[in-house]
């Protein structure tokens, strides 16, 4: 298990810094310090391995949360926003999935599993009383992903995503009237102070 972990971040570490074409093998295992035999046990190849960290994404941010509902959601953006600016892991994951025509393929994996997860923490919320009438969690949970999508590819352009946590934040201002009810509103923290408890 430390070894497929070691070969992993090695992996995300060039891709993030070289991309899926410019990285090899021989660049991953020498940064990894490990053996082919050890990479080849764990992962068939190149695209495998590239495969296991694109899919890695949730797993990096959602065991980390104790909230529920709109505000788990909420809090998933935001730890997102900032991770995505400090672990190459995630950044490599997310350059990879937008990446995917060097690799050859289409895959919607990374996409379908967010919408999930987003998707859970929005029924809990439902279930809860906490969305507007006629708000859905399938419908919304896929939205939260594509306008996160979008909104790390312009702050990447912009800013090297320096202001991701900002654009996240302002994200939620603007989306939470529209979807969750007052009382809840009033008590979702869409806050800075609230990116430093997560990220503490």
């Amino acid at each position: 298990m430390q070894t497929r972990k070691a070969i992993l971040r090695a992996a995300a570490e060039t891709f993030d810094e070289y991309g899926y074409a410019g990285a090899s093998i021989n660049m991953i295992l020498k940064r990894a310090g490990l053996t082919t035999g050890a990479m080849y046990f764990h992962f068939d190849s190149k695209e495998d391995l590239a495969h296991a960290v694109m899919n890695a994404q949730p797993e990096l941010i959602v065991p980390q949360l104790q909230s529920h509902g709109l505000q788990r959601l909420v809090d998933i953006t935001l730890l997102w926003s900032h991770m995505l600016q400090v672990d190459p892991l995630l950044r490599a994951a997310v350059r990879l999935t937008g990446e995917q025509a060097s690799m050859g393929t289409r895959d919607a994996t990374p996409y379908r599993s967010w919408a999930g997860v987003m998707t859970d923490c929005l029924q809990d919320a439902k279930d809860t009383g906490e969305l507007q009438a006629g708000v859905s969690p399938d419908e919304l949970g896929e939205f939260v992903t594509e306008a996160c999508t979008g909104m790390q590819m312009f702050s990447a352009v912009v800013s090297g995503r320096k202001d991701l946590t900002e654009r996240t934040l302002r994200m939620w201002r603007l989306l939470l009237p529209g979807v969750a009810v007052p009382a809840i509103i009033a008590r979702t923290e869409v806050t800075h102070e609230r990116v430093k408890r997560l990220t503490a």
